[in-house]
């Protein structure tokens, strides 16, 4: 499986940015999802997950409120809508395949991770 993250880019505090990631191969019902993010100089934090089928969501404490992660299985598609931005949402994003059907916090939950989004927050 191959997890391809796009979208990133630089956007002002406060501003909205959506990141997707597309997978090699169909999403199916035996896979949650999940985002995680690395700043520069710091570990990999959890920022989202969403189950199966989607009716389940997880969200990092510094996200919460602020961002929503979606999918659509059809099209092999999960994105992250970011909202209300801040610089210390700057990292590179990346999006990842969990090994059961649920939402997961926890990276050793994935198997497949995606090469990763820059997204920048100027102040």
């Amino acid at each position: 499986v191959q997890l391809q993250a796009s979208g990133g880019g630089l956007v002002q505090a406060g501003g909205s940015l959506r990141i997707s990631c597309t997978s090699s191969r169909r999403l199916s019902s035996n896979n949650g999802m999940g985002w995680f993010r690395q700043a520069a100089g710091k570990e990999r934090e959890f920022v989202a997950a969403i189950s199966w089928n989607g009716a389940n969501k997880l969200y990092g404490d510094s996200v919460k409120g602020r961002f929503t992660m979606s999918r659509d299985n059809a099209k092999n598609l999960v994105w992250l809508q970011m909202d209300s931005l801040k610089p210390e949402d700057t990292a590179v994003y990346y999006c990842a395949q969990n090994r059961g059907s649920s939402a997961a916090t926890i990276g050793a939950s994935y198997a497949y991770w995606g090469q990763g989004t820059k997204v920048t927050v100027s102040s």
